[in-house]
C-alpha cells in the first residue's frame, strides 16, 4: 500500500524559515542510543507504516530537494518515492499526481505532513472501502473539513465554512485502488477545477459514490502555525499518551486553531 505526503505548499503560515516547513524540529527522536530533532513530517510517515503503508511517495515542489536530501530512498520499513508538483495547486493536484507511481492495483493513504495526531496506530480502523476518512473532534470545525455523517457514511464535506454541521474534521484518508483511480477520472472530467479535496468528494458522492468516516481520533494538532508549534512542543514535553485533556488555543495571525483532545506526542 501507498501513503501519499503531499509536500509542495509555501508554508506561509509558520514562515520564513530556511528550510522547508515538513523538516521543522518538532520534538526528538531516540535512534541508536541517541537523541536527534525530530522532523514533522516523520510523525505522518510513522503513522502511514503502522497503518500499513509500505511505500510512501513525496509530492514535493522544485524546490524542495531538501526533502529528498533528509529522507533519503526509506524511511523505517518504508520505501520513498518523489514525485513533482510544479506549482502548489492545491490537494487535489498533489494527491492524483502521486499517479505516476501508484500501481493501478494499490491503495493508497493520505495524511498532511505538518499535522500530528494520536492514536498513532489510528489508521488501521480504516475499512476496506473506495473511500474512508479517519476523523477527529475539534472545537473550531469552520477552520477544517468537516465531515457530516449519517450513521458512518459521509453525506456531506463542509470545507471550511462557518456554522459546520458537524465538529468532526477528517486528518486522513484511504482510499482502495479502485476508489482512487474513481476519483481521479472525476476530477479530471470536472476539468481539474477542485482545489479542495472535499469539494471533488461532494461531487463524488453526489455522483452515487460512497464514503465512510471511522471517529477514531483523538488529538489532532496543526504545526503550521506559530500557536500550533509551541502547543506541539508543550506537548511532546509532557510526554503522555492517552491522559484526558482538552485545549484549543487560537493563533496570533487569525489562522487555523489548534485542538486536542485525548492524548499528547509520544
Amino acid at each position: 500500500m501507498w501513503g501519499i505526503v503531499p509536500a509542495a505548499g509555501r508554508g506561509s503560515r509558520i514562515q520564513p524559515l530556511a528550510f522547508s516547513k515538513e523538516l521543522l524540529p518538532v520534538g526528538s527522536r531516540h535512534d541508536d542510543g541517541t537523541d536527534r530533532p525530530c522532523a514533522v513530517s516523520e510523525y505522518l510517515l510513522e503513522r502511514l507504516i503502522l497503518g500499513g503503508a509500505d511505500k510512501i511517495c513525496f509530492v514535493i515542489s522544485p524546490g524542495k530537494s531538501d526533502i529528498l536530501e533528509y529522507f533519503g530512498d526509506h524511511y523505517g520499513s518504508a520505501e520513498l518515492a518523489y514525485v513533482v508538483q510544479p506549482e502548489a495547486s492545491g490537494l487535489c493536484d498533489a494527491v492524483f499526481r502521486a499517479s505516476t507511481v501508484v500501481g493501478r492495483h494499490e491503495d493508497v493513504m493520505v495524511g498532511l505532513p505538518d499535522t500530528v495526531w494520536f492514536p498513532k496506530a489510528a489508521l488501521q480502523s480504516l475499512p476496506e472501502a473506495d473511500l474512508s476518512f479517519l476523523l477527529f473532534p475539534v472545537e473550531h470545525p469552520e477552520f477544517f473539513d468537516a465531515v457530516v455523517l449519517d450513521g458512518e457514511q459521509v453525506t456531506e464535506i463542509q470545507v471550511k465554512q462557518p456554522n459546520a454541521a458537524s465538529r468532526w474534521i477528517w486528518g486522513a484518508f484511504k482510499m482502495s485502488a479502485h476508489g482512487f483511480r474513481q476519483l481521479q477520472a472525476l476530477w479530471h472530467a470536472r476539468e481539474r477545477r477542485d482545489e479542495y479535496f472535499g469539494t471533488l468528494v461532494n461531487a463524488y458522492l453526489s455522483a452515487g459514490g460512497n464514503g465512510i468516516g471511522v471517529k477514531a481520533g483523538e488529538s489532532y494538532v496543526d504545526v503550521g502555525t506559530i500557536d500550533g508549534y509551541r502547543t506541539a512542543m508543550a506537548l511532546l514535553a509532557e510526554g503522555v499518551e492517552g491522559r484526558s485533556k482538552s485545549r484549543t488555543r487560537a493563533s496570533s495571525d487569525g489562522a487555523r486553531p489548534v485542538s486536542m483532545n485525548n492524548g499528547a506526542i509520544a
